[in-house]
């Protein structure tokens, strides 16, 4: 009934010449009505969602330029931090370069002095060695001259010589003029 109701009032309405600038009063009502629905329907549902995107944009956006920052200062700080391990390996690889230097250096003396210690060594026991073969030699030497010296004063002479004891005084004295007379010949 109220919708024919409405009906018949728009229908006489619409009889009745009416002016087109001028509305209708039934229209601003049932506009009014209708706007105060779609602001309800807005400000109820819509707008709190917008509201709660919007947030979420700024948050966002806020949030992710204060996690870039942090991001950079701690970059920045893990630099530095690889900067200054950088530089201390650096120290240390010096260091070490350094200490193996010396080590080496060292090592290299030790050896020069071992090897220098061991010719040392060899000469002295080549110069012992030599000495005693010069002093062997000179004891076969002596014995052969002596010997050869009594043969030869034996036959000089025309008797033997074969006393033992005698030839052999006779030779030691014999040398021993020959040695003196060498080392003052040698001191001239």
């Amino acid at each position: 009934m109220i919708i024919t109701s409405t009906v018949t009032v728009l229908a006489e309405a619409a009889e009745v010449e009416h002016n087109p600038i001028v509305p209708l009063w039934q229209e601003i009502v049932l506009g009014l009505i209708a706007f105060g629905i779609l602001c309800f329907v807005l400000m109820k549902f819509v707008f709190p969602q917008m509201e709660k995107t919007f947030a979420a944009r700024v948050d966002a956006i806020e949030g992710g330029i204060k996690r870039a920052e942090a991001a950079q200062a701690e970059a920045n700080q893990l630099l530095e931090q690889y900067r200054a391990q950088l530089a201390e390996a650096r120290t240390e690889a010096a260091r070490i370069r350094d200490e193996a230097r010396a080590d080496a250096e060292g090592i290299r003396q030790d050896v020069l002095a071992k090897a220098r210690e061991e010719s040392d060594r060899i000469i002295a026991a080549g110069q012992e060695q030599l000495a005693a073969q010069r002093e062997s030699i000179v004891r076969e030497l002596r014995s052969e001259v002596g010997t050869l010296a009594v043969d030869l004063a034996g036959k000089i002479v025309g008797e033997s010589l074969a006393d033992e004891a005698r030839s052999r005084g006779t030779v030691e004295r014999f040398i021993a003029e020959l040695d003196s007379a060498g080392t003052t010949g040698g001191r001239r």
